[in-house]
């Protein structure tokens, strides 16, 4: 969340050489409206470019004229930059910049309050404390955090250097890259210690599906490699569930099209959880390289038990993949833990920007040579590419806060998982709790603490939220192509591929919601995204 400040945007208005400026707001496109002010991000380094290229007129304005100009007068700050960020936005810190530069800088009207302000210590909202917004503000509810999260402030701060002021190629030799070389070994130590493993067994990429597709072609290329000069016509055969991400099931169902491998889709049981005994079996193929299972799926929720699928993956000699994308922040995500040799987690699920994720790769892994680029050395050889260091910085802040925040965090999803859940079932359930489904495990340690999978009978879940589009935000576990619940069961909906696995009944699975709440949730949200479905239901159900 950009700073906004008043005061110093009153200054530069101000300015006799404002409109001559080329760093002005007004030439910079700033939008300074009071009535947006709120909502709108500024981008401050134009700002102070301008103070510094018009001091010398302000200072001589406010000397002769005796301008207007009251030090701090409006003075909003609505979010203040952590010391740690100083340098991206306060010329004083720029380097060969001498005291007495320094301290006329800090005279000219509005700034010298500026500067000491970004220098306060920051005060970010908490967990279960409300983010601000536009849309936010409004009063729409968001239930949605399995789909995305917001960016939380903290990583945005810690991001904002790398968008203002440091821009070097990290692999360059110089001072420009310095700054962008060492953040970025610092995010793939934060990284690495929420997983629990070594710095350089994290692998940077760009999402989720890259670090899926990555791990699948890696073991592919391995088993290939094993079997270089032999005649045999086999193929290498990746085992995976019915309700993995379509990041894995299409990369999979593409490779088997071009010939280049075989998969099998392990089902589940009604809660959507795998049996080990069924992907055991699986795994008796003597060409299976890789078994791929999610930690937690992320529409029900349902946790799968990865670390005991893994300890008879690692007596063939199979690797061993999860994808860990909806469980981190929620559950430990710790590599020994799971007993994987490759994990997928992905910033925009945790706080961070889209566009960034990582694949953890353990130590002595063969992937073959496999890479998802081919280019230069980045990421030790393993991901050509120049790194995305403004990117890579958020996601290593938000791995910070998940690794710092993993006692009180899930606490806090439980308790608000639970109590929509209550407030659901109490008015929807009828008197023998049959007008609801909750498509996940009973026993809440299988289960994610953030996420409700709930079926209502003789809803059509879709229609209700695209009519609550405006007021909430929240997932359908069915696409209906009509408005009548009886030829929507009837086969009138798709229902997810996840639901199907589960074997859901179509009178409930038309009327799924998925609703996931994340650490920004407060009660005032429960309350009011309950009602809205409570009331939506109460339409359709008859």
């Amino acid at each position: 969340m950009i700073p906004l400040i008043d005061a110093t945007f009153r200054h530069v208005r101000c300015c006799k050489k404002a409109s001559g400026c080329p760093y002005s707001p007004a030439n910079a496109s700033v939008k300074i409206g009071t009535a947006r002010a709120k909502s709108e991000s500024v981008f401050l380094d134009a700002t102070f470019r301008h103070v510094r290229c018009c001091k010398k007129a302000s200072l001589q304005s406010a000397t002769s004229k005796k301008t207007a100009h009251r030090d701090g007068e409006s003075m909003r700050v609505v979010a203040t930059a952590s010391t740690k960020t100083l340098p991206a936005y306060a010329p004083s810190s720029r380097t060969r910049r001498s005291k007495s530069s320094t301290s006329s800088l800090a005279a000219v009207p509005g700034v010298g309050a500026v500067m000491k302000l970004f220098r306060k210590t920051p005060s970010y909202p908490g967990i279960g404390e409300p983010l601000r917004g536009e849309i936010f503000d409004r009063g729409c509810v968001y239930l949605d955090y399995n789909a995305t999260t917001p960016i939380w402030p903290e990583v945005a701060a810690e991001m904002a250097p790398f968008l203002f002021e440091h821009f070097g190629n990290p692999s360059s030799g110089h001072a420009f890259a310095t700054p962008c070389r060492d953040a970025v070994a610092l995010a793939r130590r934060r990284v690495a210690a929420m997983l629990g493993c070594k710095d350089d067994e994290v692998v940077f990429t760009s999402c989720g599906s890259e670090s899926d597709n990555f791990a699948i072609d890696g073991a592919v290329r391995a088993w290939r490699a094993k079997r270089r000069g032999t005649s045999s016509d086999a193929k290498p055969k990746v085992v995976a569930t019915a309700i993995e991400h379509p990041a894995v099931i299409e990369h999979l169902k593409a490779k088997a099209a071009f010939g280049e491998l075989t998969y099998e889709l392990v089902g589940v049981d009604d809660e959507g959880v795998v049996r080990v005994e069924d992907v055991t079996r699986a795994m008796e193929d003597e060409n299976v390289c890789l078994v791929t299972v999610m930690q937690a799926n992320n529409e029900t929720g349902a946790i799968q038990p990865i670390a005991a699928i893994a300890a008879e993956a690692k007596k063939r000699g199979i690797l061993i993949h999860t994808d860990s994308a909806q469980s981190c922040g929620k559950i430990p995500v710790k590599v020994d833990a799971l007993n994987a040799d490759m994990v997928t987690i992905v910033g925009h699920k945790i706080g961070a920007p889209k566009g960034v994720a990582a694949l953890y790769i353990r130590e002595g892994t063969d992937l073959g040579g496999a890479k998802p680029f081919y280019g230069g050395g980045q990421e030790s050889g393993r991901r050509a590419g120049t790194e995305n260091v403004l990117h890579i910085v958020g996601l290593g802040k938000a791995c910070e806060i998940v690794e710092r925040e993993m006692d009180a965090c899930p606490a806090h999803l439980k308790a608000m998982r639970d109590d929509l859940q209550k407030r659901l079932v109490d008015a929807l359930g009828g008197p023998d709790g049959s007008g609801v489904r909750i498509n996940s495990p009973k026993d809440d340690a299988k289960r994610l603490p953030n996420t409700l999978n709930i079926g209502i009978k003789g809803m059509l879940a879709s229609i209700s939220l695209m009519e609550l589009s405006g007021a909430m935000a929240a997932s359908a576990g069915a696409a209906c192509h009509t408005g009548d619940v009886a030829a929507a069961a009837g086969g009138a909906a798709t229902v997810s591929s996840v639901l199907e696995a589960m074997a859901v009944p179509m009178d409930y699975a038309v009327g799924t919601l998925r609703l996931s709440v994340g650490r920004h949730t407060t009660p005032k949200d429960v309350e009011m995204g309950a009602a809205l479905l409570i009331e939506a239901a109460r339409r359709q159900v008859k």
